[in-house]
């Protein structure tokens, strides 16, 4: 009883004092000029190549422990660190600095009647809680974000990532200490307690916004017992659609792209949705193709009777985010059934249509209310390095403050400035 008691206010004063240095150096990160943070950013890319062996060996801990703790296999493709995945991490560091430091910009600067200039200034916000799991090129590409963008970062990678993150984390602090950045600038909590995450959600005295990545279960729970803003994604419910006016070569391609390319990510196809004027000339050659690869099919009955081997697809399947080689597949009347498909079982994540008609391509980017909406294109571009945003914090599907991949500038918020010479209200 005592130990327990003991330990969490361990806990809790762990986390208060990683809060209070994360708060202090919050100001000073916040006003460092771009050549610094940039500075840092390529100095924590150079520490990572510099320690791809270090890096690599402390990964194989975390992974063999994770098989023998019966990691589930698209858990442990996201925890795997391969040399690739190393040079990745460095590449969206450097990619990140190359960007233009919005800190600190004005827009929308205007003359007001009283002769007043009134306009906005992108501002950083603050101290910001990250919270992971299985994947350790977070840390990084966290890391990198929030500096660029002149926040204190408060990183909790999963238990099952603990050396990873900690080897990442030793990175980052040869980087900012190669610039004159305060360490606590990055801070990666070093406890796999999980009380610490309760602290950090809790702590809306030191912590500006919370962003969580993770299963839906962590999610939820985040965003139950948060007492800070958070910006989130619950589920990954994808669909490409294809319409009855599309070209058939590259709605394969891109229907075929979009489920097997990789199937452990939130922009993964988990939903085929087909107009039933094409269906007899796409989906025999998709199920091949798609069985081919090893993707069991889960369909209605339409699909069953054009593709064998199609298993009946329930209810739950159409609003599972299965993250395995599996797809549900239907047949519908038009886009307008598509649309109301969407509507109803997706999670407002990504969602896109094959089309050649120009008209029903407009209606469905104005119509589909998700995070990102493409046309032609395969839902695994829905990622901040695609975008052009370099490493991304997430993804998120909320409709403040931030939507979609959220990389520097949705890091940032704005402060109203006016500009006088003495002016004054009469």
């Amino acid at each position: 009883m005592n130990m327990n008691a003991d330990s969490s206010n361990a806990i809790t004063r762990y986390m208060i004092e990683v809060g209070r240095r994360a708060r202090a150096a919050s100001r000073l990160v916040g006003r460092a000029e771009t050549r610094s943070k940039d500075g840092a950013l390529h100095a924590i890319a150079d520490a990572l190549e510099a320690a791809e062996q270090n890096l690599r060996a402390a990964n194989q801990l975390d992974m063999e422990a994770g098989r023998a703790a019966g990691l589930e296999p698209a858990l442990l493709d996201r925890l795997e660190l391969t040399p690739k995945g190393i040079r990745g991490m460095a590449q969206g560091l450097r990619e990140v600095a190359a960007q233009a430091d919005p800190v600190g910009e004005i827009t929308e600067l205007k003359y007001r009647p009283s002769g007043i200039q009134v306009g906005r200034m992108r501002v950083p916000l603050g101290v910001i809680g990250i919270i992971y799991e299985s994947r350790p090129n977070v840390t990084a590409d966290a890391a990198a974000l929030c500096l660029k963008a002149g926040n204190a970062a408060i990183l909790r990678g999963g238990s099952e990532a603990l050396n990873s993150n900690r080897a990442i984390a030793a990175c980052i602090q040869q980087g900012l200490a190669a610039t004159g950045l305060p360490d606590d600038a990055v801070q990666v909590i070093d406890t796999p307690d999980r009380a610490a995450v309760g602290e950090l959600i809790r702590m809306a005295e030191y912590v500006d916004v919370i962003v969580p990545r993770g299963g839906k279960g962590l999610i939820e729970r985040i965003s139950r017992e948060a007492r800070v803003p958070v910006i989130k994604h619950l589920d990954g419910v994808c669909h490409v659609y294809i319409d009855d006016r599309a070209d058939i070569d590259k709605a394969v391609a891109v229907a075929y792209n979009a489920k097997t390319q990789r199937y452990g990510t939130c922009n993964t196809l988990e939903t085929l949705l087909v107009a039933e004027g094409i269906a007899e000339r796409a989906l025999p050659l998709l199920g091949r193709m798609y069985q081919g690869a090893g993707v069991e099919l889960r369909g209605c009955a339409r699909v069953r009777d054009l593709v064998p081997g199609v298993k009946v697809a329930t209810e739950d399947d159409w609003r599972a985010e299965y993250l395995a080689p599996i797809l549900a597949v239907r047949v519908v009347r038009d886009m307008e059934e598509a649309m109301d498909h969407i509507a109803r079982y997706g999670s407002a994540h990504t969602d896109a249509i094959v089309t050649e008609d120009y008209s029903r391509a407009r209606r469905f980017l104005r119509e589909v209310d998700s995070s990102s909406v493409m046309v032609n294109a395969s839902t695994r571009f829905a990622d901040g390095g695609e975008y052009g945003l370099g490493a991304e914090i997430g993804i998120s599907t909320d409709k403040l403050h931030a939507r979609g991949p959220v990389g520097v500038e949705g890091l940032t918020t704005q402060k109203f400035v006016v500009l006088g010479d003495g002016h004054v209200r009469r």
